[in-house]
């Protein structure tokens, strides 16, 4: 006996009910972020919005560093096997070291700040200065001063407030224009690496530009070794025949003044407990630093202690109210009217039935409805004036 067909149709779901369950799908906390971060990985990767220059960066360390290490491994078969090999693993050693770093800097949080939705509430202030009238128009009837002091250490710190972010910046703290978050003690923004650098990646920065400084340098030495170790008769056959070596050394001499000037600067605002963004703004050689503990335990500070938590994990599922948590105004829009986009406006615009998925088919109902009351009302017209012909005759017959 064959099978009996299933007599069941398999209906295709609503296009609807495929947008409302769309919407309904619960979102991370990464995806509605307002910020102009890149985000990788489910949210575990955290890039800046020109991550693109890391390809750069990458063909900048990495064609020198691998040309001269395919350079020492053909050298190792022709003369002095033991000591090319030994500067073979030290290259391969300091490339790995660098792009790891390198990774580890622009991947990773800076230290984001999580935004407010509402801006704090005014704290006893009777007198309001000029600043806080401009801040007062821009957030309503909210009297808020531009700037608050605070005490570090003893000294006191004025605070600004972040029309964006609505809050006040914590200590060394500072808003990225390019990244658009508040970060915490904000150094810059990096673009050889893409990423703003602060608290939690500003110990990789300062091993990425060491071991770049590293690198040149050694490149740059052992090329030199590799030419001079020849004979003084065979010096211009050596350097005729490796070229290469000889560009070599011209790329690491102009690069390194560049990433040795940056690591050499890097390292005195390490010793003086700066960022970069105080010492060009309020310049502490000049007056006294509020953070400055003693070359120790500056050091201390940035090589051996820990480093912070994110304030924010990216990864976490945003509530229902998404804008309490990451202030993003897109998503008060999105829950309102729907999720936006050139798509749904271009479907919204065109009205069609085949191209949009809930517009046309409720302008086709409208069409629909709209015809089926004419006709409702034309029937009654004619009906009246049956009505009204029948009782005409009638009369006329009467009299």
């Amino acid at each position: 006996m064959g099978r009996k067909k299933s007599s069941h149709v398999h209906s295709a779901p609503c296009d609807d009910d495929t947008m409302y369950s769309q919407e309904s799908k619960p979102k991370r906390i990464y995806q509605l972020w307002p910020g102009n971060n890149k985000f990788y990985c489910g949210g575990r990767l955290v890039f800046g919005p020109d991550a693109s220059s890391l390809l750069l960066t990458t063909a900048m360390i990495g064609a020198p560093a691998v040309t001269f290490s395919i350079r020492m491994a053909f050298m190792i078969g022709k003369r002095y096997p033991f000591f090319h090999s030994l500067v073979l693993m030290g290259s391969l050693l300091l490339t790995v070291l660098d792009f790891t770093f390198l990774f580890l800097t622009s991947s990773r949080d800076p230290g984001i700040i999580p935004r407010n939705k509402d801006a704090p509430e005014g704290e006893g202030l009777d007198k309001i200065t000029q600043s806080s009238e401009w801040v007062n128009n821009k957030l309503g009837n909210t009297k808020l001063p531009r700037t608050k002091d605070v005490l570090v250490n003893g000294y006191t710190v004025k605070v600004k407030f972040c029309d964006t972010c609505l809050l006040y910046r914590p200590p060394r703290a500072s808003h990225c224009s390019i990244c658009n978050n508040c970060v915490q003690r904000f150094d810059h923004h990096c673009p050889w690496v893409g990423q703003c650098i602060a608290l939690r990646n500003y110990p990789y920065f300062i091993c990425f530009i060491s071991t770049s400084t590293l690198l040149c340098l050694y490149v740059f030495i052992f090329s030199w070794v590799s030419i001079l170790e020849a004979d003084v008769k065979m010096l211009l056959m050596v350097i005729t025949d490796d070229a290469i070596f000889i560009v070599l050394i011209v790329y690491c001499f102009v690069v390194v003044w560049f990433v040795g000037g940056l690591t050499v600067f890097h390292l005195y605002l390490i010793c003086t407990n700066q960022t970069t963004y105080e010492n060009f703004r309020y310049r502490y050689d000049k007056k006294e630093n509020p953070y400055g503990k003693g070359l120790f335990k500056n050091l201390y500070e940035l090589f051996f202690a820990r480093i912070p938590p994110p304030v924010i994990n990216f990864r976490d599922w945003a509530p229902e109210e998404p804008d309490v948590e990451v202030g993003s105004i897109a998503s008060e829009l999105d829950r309102a009217f729907g999720p936006r986009g050139d798509k749904h406006d271009r479907d919204m615009e065109i009205g069609d039935w085949k191209t949009s998925k809930g517009g046309g088919l409720l302008l086709q109902t409208l069409d629909y409805n709209n015809n089926k009351t004419n006709n409702i009302e034309e029937t009654v017209k004619k009906k009246d004036a049956t009505a009204e012909t029948t009782n005409t005759a009638f009369d006329v017959r009467s009299r």
